[in-house]
């Protein structure tokens, strides 16, 4: 009669369905490895026993959160944010556990991790933000009419500080932009957004080269061949923009939306302004960019002032 699977052997076999099944990448195969790793040694240590794989199966709840008490602990404890991908793993894990070995845990489904604080948001300058849009002017391997959708999308996320699926929602019937634009943004709650001359007229010359005859219900913006551009285009789009103009990884479509917000505030908008313009549902939300504004204040003070 075969030995009883180990858990160590479980954690094997978990690992190499998810290299050659779900194709994850090395550092995640590193990160979940290791976390189920520290899982193990941990329940081993508190159980004073070795575990086998069916033994997985009856851990507790309780048992799962002195394990997370244990990693909060310690010499270098892991921060909210490493805690919830930690106990990610775990789940992933156990779910490998039942699906393939038939060793089901409901007590995992119980631990709830620790809520993460948001960092603050990373907005570009406006600089930084001019020069992103108007750079895709500058590649020759773009046609005119493809420069011009691109310089309208990246206005739209920046002058009027909408996420890339609400430009990306825009149909032709909503264009000519007006200067008040109804937005559907998260949660199909709509907002009024005011639409810049920049932003409208970005718009305007992306539909004067368009080659596409587009039917009032369509998606405004389109890719090569014809159909609805995709979010994954914007990104791969700012990713070779920000290649070329020596940006950091965090400028992003979404760093354009920060860099709207951040900008207003720095201008004098009030947080109540900028947060019905985001659509945001919780002021607290929109208070995270006041992070942004006191830490820019706080180093031109550093770089400027002579008793600093």
């Amino acid at each position: 009669m075969a030995a009883p699977l180990s858990a160590g052997q479980a954690r094997a076999a978990w690992l190499e369905h998810l290299a050659n099944e779900r194709r994850a990448s090395p550092r995640t195969l590193e990160a979940y490895g290791f976390a189920a790793q520290r899982y193990i040694v941990f329940l081993e240590q508190h159980r004073g026993e070795s575990l086998s794989a069916r033994d997985l199966g009856g851990i507790t709840a309780g048992e799962v959160r002195a394990w997370l008490a244990h990693l909060r602990s310690g010499e270098t404890p892991l921060s909210p944010r490493s805690l919830s991908q930690a106990l990610s793993a775990i789940r992933t894990f156990h779910r490998f556990l039942d699906r393939r070995l038939e060793i089901p845990n409901a007590a995992i489904a119980l631990v709830r991790g620790p809520r993460a604080k948001p960092g603050a948001p990373r907005p570009v300058t406006e600089d930084q933000a001019i020069g992103l849009i108007a750079e895709p002017a500058l590649d020759p391997d773009r046609e005119d009419w493809e420069v011009a959708r691109d310089q309208a999308v990246l206005t739209l996320l920046y002058g009027c500080g909408l996420r890339i699926s609400e430009a990306l929602s825009l149909k032709r019937c909503d264009a000519p932009i007006p200067e008040q634009l109804r937005i559907v943004g998260k949660g199909s709650k709509t907002r009024i957004v005011p639409a810049l001359p920049a932003v409208r007229q970005a718009v305007d010359e992306y539909l004067a080269a368009a080659p596409f005859a587009l039917s009032p219900d369509e998606p405004l913006f389109r890719a090569k061949r014809g159909g609805p551009l995709t979010p994954r285009h914007v990104q791969a789009t700012v990713q070779n923009l920000r290649g070329r103009l020596g940006l950091p990884a965090s400028a992003t479509p979404h760093a354009l939306r920060h860099s709207f917000a951040t900008h207003l505030l720095g201008a004098g908008a009030d947080l109540r302004s900028i947060q019905e313009l985001l659509g945001h549902a919780s002021l607290s939300t929109t208070q995270r960019y006041t992070e942004v504004d006191a830490a820019a204040l706080l180093s031109a003070y550093a770089s400027a002032h002579p008793r600093a």
